[in-house]
């Protein structure tokens, strides 16, 4: 596989995600700065999981919000496929679903899908993989959630309640929509081939529109759920992701419960953590959730520091952004007006570039301007002086 390429289905991750070319292969929608926006307004907190890209991709939750506004309430659903110990790639989902669970105060239902387990992977039995689905509920459970709103499902034990809901999804989908999706093979066994109807199950177990915090790698299943949900008198589930956080030994793949040496278990002591090279993580979390600035918004942070309403310390704290970065911004931000007011260009701009440079120059003197009469006013402030 070259450098460029990866592979992200609901059974296996390999190579270094490129999340924006998988948004527009997934054909999901990038959290905006208006939907990140909303929710901070609708719950009163900038929570870090969206403010630092953990969550980064969505379908249809402006949808869940505007509902809401109406008085509209909806439930959570969000799960674990049981086969091993949990780790901290998994609490991830947890962790934001129990945030908006209390900021919404809304139901909760947590799926254990052990017999998913048992069919793709051929060292478990069944007895194992509904071990594991207790043990990672206990770890579920410790996070604290609301017991008064949440529920937690494990298929075999609660197959009745499952069974009739993933009957209708069932007969909505054929072998050949589960085969493009999936790839699967006539050598598949049919209990995979069904799984997807019981995944989708708790989806409509109430008669409210759904939000599913969940890593992105599972967003398949509910491509499938969502093309059906109107064929059976469902509203689509709406879904928020979250980026795979990726193993210790490096870039490529995601932390799994099946690789010992890259994970990071809750079951894990201390000191087993500290041989596990902890560094790593943190580093490759860093650079994958390191949040891209755009022109404008670079040139906002310049000018609210020339501005001096704060220190440059606490403006870089409060952007996110380190005083190195800031200090470069400027420094490039000052030679780029230099060289387009000194019109140190290396060819002959056409008419369209003259109109869009001029109309840059007269935008640099207008700030010019401002920043001189605020410097001029600063000055007066300071020395008790005249204008």
């Amino acid at each position: 596989m070259s450098a460029d390429e990866f592979i992200v289905t609901p059974w296996h991750v390999e190579g270094d995600i490129d999340y924006d070319k998988l948004i527009e292969k997934f054909g999901t929608e990038k959290i905006s700065p208006e939907l990140r926006e909303k929710i901070k307004n609708l719950t009163k907190e900038d929570h870090f999981m969206l403010r630092r890209g953990i969550f980064f991709s969505h379908r249809e939750m402006n949808r869940i919000l505007d509902d809401y506004e109406k008085g509209i309430e909806f439930f959570l659903y969000t799960g674990r496929g049981p086969s091993g110990h949990t780790h901290i790639g998994h609490l991830v989902p947890w962790m934001f679903a129990k945030w908006l669970q209390e900021k919404f105060d809304v139901n909760l239902y947590f799926q254990l899908t052990d017999d998913e387990k048992f069919y793709s992977k051929a060292n478990l039995t069944l007895e194992e993989t509904n071990k594991y689905a207790y043990e990672n509920a206990l770890d579920f459970i410790a996070l604290g959630f609301n017991p008064e709103k949440t529920k937690t499902i494990i298929n075999t034990k609660n197959i009745q309640t499952l069974y009739p809901i993933a009957a209708q999804v069932a007969k909505k989908i054929n072998f050949s929509n589960t085969k493009a999706t999936f790839g699967f093979t006539n050598e598949t066994n049919i209990g995979m081939i069904f799984y997807t109807s019981l995944q989708s199950a708790p989806c409509f177990i109430e008669d409210k529109p759904v939000l599913i915090p969940l890593g992105v790698d599972q967003d398949p299943h509910f491509r499938l759920t969502r093309d059906i949900a109107q064929k059976i008198g469902k509203q689509k589930p709406a879904l928020i992701h979250n980026i795979m956080v990726p193993a210790l030994t490096g870039p490529g793949g995601k932390m799994s419960a099946s690789d010992e040496k890259g994970t990071i278990y809750t079951t894990d002591t201390p000191e087993m953590v500290k041989k596990k090279s902890t560094s790593s993580l943190i580093s490759e979390l860093k650079r994958k959730t390191r949040k891209v600035y755009s022109s404008e918004e670079k040139i906002r942070i310049i000018i609210d520091g020339i501005r001096g309403e704060t220190t440059i310390a606490e403006l870089c704290r409060k952007e996110g952004i380190s005083q190195g970065n800031y200090y470069k911004w400027t420094k490039d931000f000052m030679e780029a007006g230099k060289r387009r007011l000194s019109g140190d260009t290396m060819r002959e701009a056409n008419t369209t570039e003259v109109q869009e440079l001029k109309g840059e120059n007269s935008s640099l003197k207008e700030l010019v301007a401002e920043l001189s009469l605020e410097v001029r006013t600063l000055k007066k402030n300071t020395n008790g002086g005249t204008l």
